[in-house]
C-alpha cells in the first residue's frame, strides 16, 4: 500500500512527539499487527515500512507442516498443510515458511479505527516512557523551566518534552514575581512515573539549587578545583557557603566572585536577590569558625572541643550584633555551612570571666 501521508505524518508526530521517525513506525506496526491478529486469530505476519517508495507491506506467515499440532504455544507461527501450500507453490515442503501478502485496504472501518487507536496510544507512551527517561537522569539537577500559567495558588512551569509541573507560590523565593514566558531555574528533586505522565517535583528553596548554580557559573566549581565543602540557607534571603581551593594558584573566594563582581552577580540574580555570602574552608577549626562568622571580626576562637564539635567565639563588642546576625540569622547559618556549634560572646565579657589576658 502506498501511502505518501502516512509517512509526512510520522515526521510531524516525531518531531512534536520528541521522538524518533523510527519509533514511530514501530508503534504504527504494532497497531497493524493488532488488528492482524484480530483478523486471522494469530500474530504471524510480517511488516515492512518502506521509507524511499512510501509503501507499507504485510505479509501473511505459515509454516508447512505435515498434520496441524495439537496446541500451538501462543508466540508459535500460524500452520499450513502441506497439500494445501502445494495449491499456492507445489514446490513447498515441509518446514517452508509461506509468505503471502494481505492488501491492507481489505481491512474494515472498525479495524482501520483499532489501529488508529493503537497507534495513537502508543505514541503518547512512547513520549511518556522517553521523557521519564530523560527527567529521571536530570533527578537532582537543575534546569529551566518556562512559566506557562499562574492562579492564585501555583505556577504551571513547562519543562520540555510534553512535560509540566506545578510548583506553589508558598515555594517561591520571597522576591518571586513570575509571569507567563519567564524562564526559571529549578531544582529537580524527584521523578517518577504515573499512569499518564512523569511526575517531575521541582523546587526553588532547595539548597542544592544554590550548588547547581554555582557549578553552572563557576567552571572551577563544575571541574573541581574549588568544592563547595559546606552550605546553608535561608531561602530567597541569604546563603552561606565554604569554599576550598584544590590548586594553590587559584583563589577560591575571588573566582567565585569574578571580575568585578560578575559572577556572584548572575547567581544572586538567578536567586532573585538572595544574599551569597563566601568564606574560606579550613581544616584547621579556629579557622575555620572564624571564617564562617564573616562578616564579622572575630578576636579569637576558644574552648574548641573536637567531640562535640563546640567552641566559645570572641569577637569585638560591636561585632556582636553583626557576628549574630538578625534573629540570629549570621551564627546559624555558620554553624549549619561549618558543621561545629558556636557560642559567641563580646571581648569584654571574655575578659570579665578571664577567658582572655
Amino acid at each position: 500500500m502506498i501511502n505518501k501521508a502516512f509517512f509526512e505524518n510520522a515526521e510531524e508526530v516525531a518531531s512534536a512527539r520528541g521522538i524518533t521517525v523510527e519509533e514511530v513506525y514501530e508503534v504504527f506496526k504494532k497497531g497493524l499487527m493488532n488488528s492482524f491478529k484480530k483478523m486471522y486469530g494469530n500474530s504471524s505476519c510480517e511488516i515492512i515500512i518502506d521509507e524511499g517508495h512510501h509503501e507499507i507491506k504485510m505479509y501473511s506467515l505459515h509454516v508447512v507442516v505435515e498434520n496441524y499440532s495439537e496446541e500451538l504455544e501462543e508466540d508459535a507461527m500460524a500452520e499450513i498443510l502441506l497439500e494445501d501450500a502445494k495449491k499456492i507453490k507445489a514446490s513447498y515442503k515441509v518446514g517452508d515458511i509461506v509468505k503471502q501478502e494481505v492488501n491492507i485496504k481489505d481491512f474494515s472501518r472498525t479495524q482501520i479505527s483499532a489501529v488508529k487507536s493503537v497507534y495513537t496510544q502508543g505514541v503518547r507512551t512512547k513520549q511518556r516512557e522517553l521523557a521519564f527517561e530523560h527527567f529521571k537522569t536530570l533527578e537532582n539537577e537543575m534546569v529551566i523551566a518556562e512559566v506557562k500559567n499562574i492562579n492564585d495558588k501555583f505556577i504551571t512551569l513547562d519543562l520540555g518534552m510534553g512535560v509540566v509541573t506545578s510548583i506553589s507560590l508558598k515555594e517561591l523565593l520571597p522576591n518571586d514575581h513570575p509571569f507567563i514566558g519567564e524562564k526559571m531555574n529549578v531544582y529537580i528533586r524527584k521523578v517518577e512515573m504515573t499512569t499518564k505522565d512523569p511526575k517531575v517535583s521541582v523546587s526553588r528553596t532547595d539548597r542544592a539549587l544554590v550548588i547547581r548554580l554555582m557549578e553552572n557559573f563557576i567552571p572551577e566549581i563544575k571541574s573541581g578545583i574549588i568544592e563547595i565543602k559546606g552550605i546553608a540557607r535561608d531561602p530567597g534571603d541569604r546563603s552561606k557557603i565554604a569554599l576550598y581551593s584544590n590548586d594553590p594558584k587559584v583563589d577560591a573566594i575571588g573566582s567565585c566572585v569574578g571580575e568585578g563582581g560578575s559572577r556572584i552577580r548572575d547567581i544572586v540574580n538567578a536567586l532573585g536577590g538572595e544574599k551569597v555570602d563566601l568564606y574560606k574552608w579550613s581544616e584547621v577549626p579556629e579557622e575555620l569558625i572564624s571564617n564562617s562568622l564573616q562578616p564579622a571580626n572575630v578576636t579569637k576562637v576558644l574552648s574548641v572541643d573536637p567531640k562535640t564539635k563546640s567552641s566559645v567565639v570572641v569577637v569585638p563588642n560591636d561585632h556582636l550584633s553583626l557576628a549574630i546576625g538578625k534573629s540570629g540569622q549570621n551564627v546559624r547559618l555558620a554553624v549549619q555551612s561549618c558543621g561545629w556549634k558556636i557560642d559567641i560572646m563580646p571581648v569584654t565579657e571574655a575578659y570579665e570571666k578571664g577567658l582572655l589576658i
